[in-house]
C-alpha cells in the first residue's frame, strides 16, 4: 500500500483559513497521510492528489456569533454549486475568526458592531480532520 497524498488547498484572506488548514494537515501528517497544505492560488495541477481539501472563508456578514459547532450550518449556494460540479464527497462548516486588525470595508464594519472574535473549535477541526483520515483508510479508490 503507498502512502495517500492529500492536498490542502485554501483560500485566506486575513489568515484563519489559512490556520484551519494547517491543523487539517498536521492531523492529516499525524495518522501517516503526507498533507500538502498550500494556498489555492498556487494550486496548478491536482493529479499528483488521491485527495483534496477545499477551504475558503466566508466573509460579508454570513457568520453570527451563534455559530456554534453543535449544529450543521449549510453551504452557501455559491459553495453548494461548486460541490455539485466537483462530485465533493462532504462538506462542512467550521465557525471563523475576525479579530480586530482584519482587512476589508466589511470586516471593520463587522468589528466596529461587536461581531468580530475567534470562533473557531480547534478540537471540531481536528476531529473532522481524524475522520477524514479514517474514511481514507476505508476507501478502495485511494489504495
Amino acid at each position: 500500500m503507498t502512502t495517500q497524498r492529500v492536498l490542502i488547498a485554501y483560500g485566506s484572506k486575513n489568515g484563519s483559513t489559512a490556520e484551519i488548514a494547517q491543523w487539517i494537515g498536521d492531523v492529516l501528517r499525524e495518522q501517516h497521510i503526507d498533507a500538502d497544505t498550500r494556498p489555492a492560488a498556487d494550486v496548478r495541477d491536482i493529479t499528483p492528489y488521491d485527495a483534496v481539501v477545499l477551504g475558503a472563508g466566508l466573509y460579508a456578514g454570513r457568520w453570527q456569533r451563534d455559530a456554534a459547532t453543535e449544529r450543521d450550518i449549510p453551504a452557501p449556494p455559491a459553495v453548494a454549486r461548486i460541490a455539485i460540479r466537483s462530485d465533493a464527497r462532504g462538506h462542512i462548516t467550521f465557525g471563523g475568526r475576525l479579530a480586530e486588525d482584519a482587512q476589508g470595508f466589511v470586516a471593520r464594519q463587522l468589528i466596529k458592531h461587536g461581531k468580530g472574535g475567534d470562533f473557531r473549535d480547534r478540537d471540531q477541526v481536528r476531529a473532522w480532520a481524524r475522520g477524514l483520515a479514517a474514511e481514507l483508510a476505508r476507501a478502495p479508490e485511494y489504495h
